[in-house]
């Protein structure tokens, strides 16, 4: 049976809502089982909250945890009997474990994910790709939101095919169309290296790319995948988290009022709606694509409502075959990329 393992230590409400959200996932979906790895004692407490399948969880005990206070690479090296060490070490060793999944310290996924799991042939700077809600009621992929800041025109391509890739195997998608972020639909827009990217993207085989998108098109736009380089990538990300809870905010002041109560009795399906297509949290988080093996960083603050869906990415994309995927659709490396 396919495991999929859970750093229970990692976040910053571990592990009381990590545990949680990994049981929620097993009532949500059949066929797999959840490792948990961290302190034995502290994840049995609570796990004895719960009832459950014992056979389809298994607690793997580690005393060290990663925080947001260690310095990344060195954390990795140094703190071997870490929750997060250990369960990358289980991703990359037992053959059944199909993906992990952490909300821990991003550094530490990264650097470890990329020491103990390593990358797929040819990709050269693996990336994080969440999921962001749409008008149209589905998902937009944004590749890169932060792992790699400063980028050249051939990663936002490999970034492109490995989102393409992804949309594939995780959603069903079988012709995602693809959109470059930079400050301008025009062809001729943007800096030397989104103007150079955007040549690249036109010439890849394996995806469809539709030009160049706006910021405002993330959510609105009608394109399912978003390449970026990971510092716009990652304020397009926050802008948007930000807009979301700004709405939410605004709609709950309004609706507070006796007055706005009354005209809430008369929009409460409409609200509802809109509160699931802006609920962040149960939109799971980002897959770290370029690796050998599955793996999702959820948000540091996820509580079991994003652990859950977080726990489904991971065997979503590891049962749609994502890293063959992703292998495939790599364009092959030019002779001097070679040398």
């Amino acid at each position: 049976m396919i495991k999929i393992v859970v750093d229970a230590m990692g976040g910053d409400n571990a592990p009381v809502e990590i545990v949680k959200g990994a049981l929620d996932a097993l009532k949500q979906r059949e066929g797999f089982k959840i490792v948990l790895t961290g302190n034995e004692d502290l994840v049995a407490r609570e796990l004895s909250k719960y009832r459950y399948d014992a056979s389809r969880v298994e607690v793997v005990d580690c005393r060290e945890v990663i925080t947001n206070d260690d310095v990344p690479t060195s954390a990795v090296r140094s703190k071997r009997d870490s929750s997060l060490v250990v369960g990358l070490k289980l991703l990359r060793e037992d053959g059944d474990v199909g993906g992990f999944v952490s909300a821990g310290s991003t550094g530490a996924v990264l650097a470890g994910g990329i020491m103990y799991i390593g990358r797929i042939k040819g990709v050269e700077r693996p990336a994080l790709c969440p999921g962001l809600p749409n008008v149209r009621g589905t998902r937009t992929l944004l590749c890169d939101c932060g792992a790699n800041a400063e980028c050249k025109p051939r990663y936002l391509q490999q970034f492109a095919v490995m989102a393409t890739a992804y949309a594939k195997a995780a959603y069903n998608m079988e012709a995602p169309r693809v959109g470059l972020l930079t400050n301008g639909t025009e062809e001729h827009k943007g800096d030397t290296l989104h103007q150079e990217a955007h040549a690249l993207l036109k010439e890849t085989e394996g995806i469809h790319f539709v030009g160049n998108v706006e910021g405002r098109d993330v959510m609105f736009g009608d394109v399912d995948v978003v390449v970026s380089d990971g510092f716009s990538g990652n304020i397009a990300l926050k802008a948007c988290e930000g807009c979301g809870k700004t709405i939410a905010t605004i709609l709950k002041r309004e609706f507070s009022t006796p007055a706005g109560k009354l005209r809430y009795l008369f929009a409460r399906k409409a609200m509802k709606g809109l509160k699931n297509i802006l609920d962040y949290a149960g939109l799971g988080g980002s897959v770290f694509l370029g690796l050998n093996k599955v793996v999702v960083k959820a948000h540091g603050s996820s509580k079991a409502k994003s652990i859950a869906p977080a726990v489904l990415q991971a065997l979503d994309a590891y049962r749609g075959d994502l890293v063959r995927r992703i292998a495939q659709l790599l364009p092959a490396p030019q002779p001097a990329e070679q040398a």
